[in-house]
């Protein structure tokens, strides 16, 4: 079996990457980057293929992602990439590959509550891969009522496959998140608990573990960074900022905080006690809404207290520690290459989504440079636009 990957930004590149791991060791995989205004750095590249059997990942614009298609003629094609990006890779830039690959989606992380917005811009897939038994419950749910979409498989997620635990150490772990909270007070009140446990606790090492540097793009716009906050507020206190894989920073951890972070999940796989902060509120817009009856939701007065939890094992087995027989991704692709099947029927095939799709398309086929010029570059966009008529 033939596989070509392909991710738009750093989470999702991550996540590809070891879902591949997941195939067959005879499967032929290939994974690239497609050119977007969210494209990794080549550091944030480097880190997220580390330790999979990822090697060179090419960044490469749309034209070649279907010169590459053409030439390697895939049995699958894995679009680990941002809801719009996805529409418009499998409606338009893959359309009319011959043979048909099965078209493979999924969300790199927490995807709970499920939203219509994902499903739909996904519908045109074949294969959805979830990883949890809440999330295939709720994502069936979807698909049965607007329909559209194809089978839904379930994984355990890349980075709580073969995790070693640990034994404690002396670093309290704060994993930042790039959407929530979005107000700059917020941040604020976090870091200046954070300073507070680092002043009450000299025998910790209180890390601020950030998603990217400053100058990196990721797959959401982070408006207020941490690290900038930190100088403009002037704290003082031995708390520092650093990024690198979650999985070294929590070898080394004896807490972990977040307000809503997948790495919440690699923090309970590595049996690191932890706080998913509250005090935001527990909703879907917080991201954090997965986590109610988990057990380990507190506060930031518990964070500058040290007080962190340990999960309950009942909510750990419905969501995202399942047995690894219960994984079936794998099984459904390998089905859907082989034998017959119809193609996915994607719910925004119609006229009422074309100006939709044509934003989408600028994405992935007008150099980033030229889409951050902003209005005075409109003139150089429909140019460009008009060499691919």
């Amino acid at each position: 079996m033939k596989v070509l990957a392909l991710a738009d930004s750093d989470s999702y590149l991550k996540w590809a990457a070891s879902l591949l791991d997941d195939l067959p060791p005879d499967c032929v995989t290939e994974l690239a980057v497609v050119r977007t205004p969210i494209t990794p750095s080549p550091e944030q590249i480097a880190a997220a293929v580390a330790g999979t059997r990822a090697s060179a990942v090419p960044v490469l614009s749309a034209r070649a992602l279907r010169r590459t298609a053409e030439r390697i003629r895939p049995d699958a094609i894995l679009v680990a990439c941002t809801g719009p990006v996805v529409d418009v890779l499998v409606a338009e830039v893959f359309d009319g590959l011959r043979p048909r690959p099965v078209f493979v989606t999924g969300l790199p992380g927490i995807s709970v509550p499920a939203t219509e917005k994902a499903w739909l811009f996904r519908s045109g897939c074949d294969l959805f891969v979830v990883h949890s038994g809440r999330e295939v419950a709720e994502f069936g749910e979807l698909a049965a009522r607007l329909g559209g979409g194809g089978a839904l498989g379930l994984a355990r997620l890349p980075f709580l496959r073969d995790v070693p635990t640990v034994d404690g150490g002396d670093r309290v772990v704060f994993a930042t998140q790039a959407k929530v909270p979005g107000r700059r007070e917020d941040r604020e009140l976090i870091l200046r608990s954070l300073a507070a446990l680092a002043a009450a606790r000299p025998d910790l090492d209180v890390v601020v573990k950030l998603r990217a540097l400053e100058d990196e793009r990721q797959t959401h716009n982070e408006r207020y960074h941490y690290q900038r906050l930190w100088r403009e507020l002037g704290l003082e206190g031995a708390v520092r900022f650093a990024a690198g894989p979650m999985h070294e920073h929590l070898a080394q951890a004896a807490g972990f905080v977040t307000v809503s972070s997948t790495a919440a999940l690699e923090a309970i796989a590595q049996e690191v006690p932890l706080l998913v902060l509250s005090d935001f509120g527990v909703s879907a817009e917080m991201i954090n809404l997965v986590f109610e009856g988990s057990g380990v939701l507190g506060t930031l007065d518990e964070v500058a207290g040290g007080a962190f939890r340990s999960p309950s094992p009942e909510w750990c087995a419905e969501n995202y520690f399942h047995p690894a027989g219960r994984s079936d991704w794998v099984a459904l692709l390998t089905a859907l290459v082989i034998g017959p099947r119809m193609p996915a029927r994607s719910l925004l095939d119609g006229p009422e989504h074309v100006a939709a799709r044509r934003r989408a398309r600028l994405r992935v086929e007008v150099p980033p440079q030229v889409l951050r010029a902003g209005y005075r570059a409109k003139r150089r966009v429909r140019r460009y636009i008009r060499s691919f008529t």
